[in-house]
């Protein structure tokens, strides 16, 4: 009887062990080096015995990847809600089938370092996403990176915030060399 406890108990450890590394490796930061910003999307919630199942819908969101901002129009099902992106937030992200299927880290409320993880089937546009007077509009690749570079907004170099260009100083421009 005692060795069966022993037994028992070591392989209860060792189940407790491997599933704490497997947890933690698989969400780990440095592993998810894209960044995605939401900007908008749709959300139908499936509910099992008066509990959240389920939740898949649609949207819209830029990818950052290797410094170029690329649209893209997605589709998903998630175990959580998937929220947009609020000012220029973006949600950790990898791919898990290139150019086909991304999985992207949303951090759990309540919880500092915790994420859950969702996967987008994606479809990549030649144009990148930019909210303008309230309404989503797309534009040209290079004019969007001259804007981040304009502004020094890289989200996938920890620059999540874009830096406000300074107006002129009086007294110079065209008006003032006349």
């Amino acid at each position: 009887m005692r060795r069966v406890l022993i037994c028992g108990l070591s392989g209860v450890a060792a189940f407790l062990l491997l599933s704490t590394v497997a947890l933690a490796g698989r969400l780990n930061l440095a592993d998810y080096p894209l960044r995605v910003h939401v900007f908008e999307h749709n959300a139908h919630s499936h509910y099992w015995h008066q509990s959240l199942d389920v939740v898949d819908g649609e949207g819209r969101a830029n990818l950052y990847e290797n410094g170029v901002p690329r649209g893209v129009d997605f589709s998903y099902r998630c175990g959580e809600r998937l929220r947009n992106s609020v000012g220029y937030e973006t949600y950790p992200a990898r791919w898990k089938k290139g150019g086909k299927e991304l999985e992207i880290l949303m951090p759990e409320f309540g919880k500092p370092g915790a994420f859950n993880s969702c996967d987008l089937n994606v479809e990549m546009k030649d144009s990148a996403y930019r909210k303008h007077g309230g309404a989503l509009e797309e534009v040209p690749v290079a004019e969007f990176q001259k804007w981040m570079e304009k502004h020094d907004y890289d989200p996938e170099h920890g620059k999540n915030e874009p830096v406000a260009t300074p107006a002129p100083a009086a007294g110079t421009g065209a008006s003032a060399a006349q």
